[in-house]
């Protein structure tokens, strides 16, 4: 086989050695991102909860001082009534009580409507911190065992990134810019075998004449078809078997 298409070939496998540790990588951070995505809902739903009871508490205080001056407004009423000296002034006066009266009740129902409200959230809040704990005691470990897995595959990354590198640097620098060239949009199927006279890259088949030149392996060879590189894979005994 040529030389410069050899090489262009393991080159070829080397970098698809290296793009496939990202799924690896991905994966081995798969957990330990869950764990944070399900920790970081629960902060934030705490949070939210913790911003609407202190909106609720603002509104009970609010009724509760609205109450304090209806208490002090019906105090004051039950003094003037002692003053009252005409039918009108009385009706007057009676339908004031009655609207404080209503307001009171009013007052007081949404005040337990709130303390209500708010303890139902503050229950929740206390769920929601012991779930956030179970999940902050499980995230150690799970980091822990993440540490060890990004770092085997980032000792087997160095080895494969140094056979990269002696290759790189053996190799024809207008043959590793053509390579990359044709890597910036095939990726990992820059160069592909070809098979029953088929490209495996595109899947069209090869003339005779692009097939035989194929198989001689003395130049390199583009698919005519969508221009990625060509060989042939080496017969294994378990092929011609």
């Amino acid at each position: 086989m040529n030389k410069h298409l050899e090489q262009l070939i393991d080159l070829s496998l080397i970098d698809k050695e290296i793009d496939a540790f990202e799924p690896q990588i991905d994966e081995a951070n798969l957990q330990y991102d869950a764990l944070l995505a399900t920790k970081t809902a629960l902060v934030n739903e705490i949070s939210t909860l913790s911003g609407e009871i202190k909106d609720e508490q603002v509104k009970k205080q609010k009724n509760e001082l609205h109450l304090a001056e209806l208490s002090a407004k019906l105090e004051d009423n039950s003094k003037k009534s002692a003053e009252i000296k005409t039918e009108r002034e009385m009706k007057s006066l009676q339908l004031e009580e009655e609207i404080a009266k209503e307001q009171v009740n009013f007052a007081n129902e949404e005040i337990g409507r709130l303390e209500k409200l708010i303890d139902h959230k503050k229950a929740k809040i206390e769920e929601l911190e012991t779930k956030a704990s179970e999940v902050e005691g499980k995230l150690s470990g799970v980091k822990a065992d993440v540490d060890v897995k990004l770092a085997r595959i980032d000792e087997e990354r160095k080895v494969i990134f140094a056979k990269k590198e002696i290759l790189v640097g053996a190799m024809n620098q207008k043959g590793l810019s053509f390579y990359q060239k044709i890597r910036r949009w095939a990726k990992n199927t820059t160069a592909v075998p070809v098979r029953n006279q088929a490209c495996m890259g595109c899947y069209m088949a090869l003339s005779d004449k692009v097939y035989t030149e194929v198989i001689k392996g003395e130049e390199i060879t583009m698919c005519p078809h969508c221009g990625r590189l060509l060989y042939l894979e080496p017969v294994t005994e378990e092929m011609g078997a």
